[in-house]
């Protein structure tokens, strides 16, 4: 996580299985917005490189989505605080996927 000026306030791991890409990336949305929440952030930009889950949020899919990650999601847009979904280009996500790789590798 990140404030508005662009610095480093903290980040968090999770465990997975070897379940899909998307559940994955959902369930790393879900627990970054738990996070941000039990912070008392009231306005957060979640930046994401997966394409089709940043449609499915925000094109409104998310609310009927078989994917109990992704309804969450939808789920913790509807409290009471302001949250922007943003694409942003897998290689401008150097510093997560590096994070990834350095949790694998320990």
């Amino acid at each position: 996580m990140r404030n508005s000026d662009g610095q480093w306030l903290m980040g968090f791991n999770i465990v997975t299985g070897m379940d899909e890409i998307f559940r994955i990336e959902a369930q790393a949305i879900v627990e970054g917005m738990k996070l941000a929440w039990l912070k008392g952030y009231k306005q957060v930009e979640i930046n994401c490189d997966n394409v089709m889950l940043i449609d499915t949020i925000c094109n409104g899919f998310a609310s009927i989505s078989n994917i109990a990650e992704v309804q969450l999601i939808h789920e913790w847009c509807n409290k009471n605080w302001k949250v922007k979904f943003r694409h942003v280009l897998r290689g401008s996500n150097k510093v997560v996927d590096c994070l990834a790789k350095a949790a694998i590798e320990s």
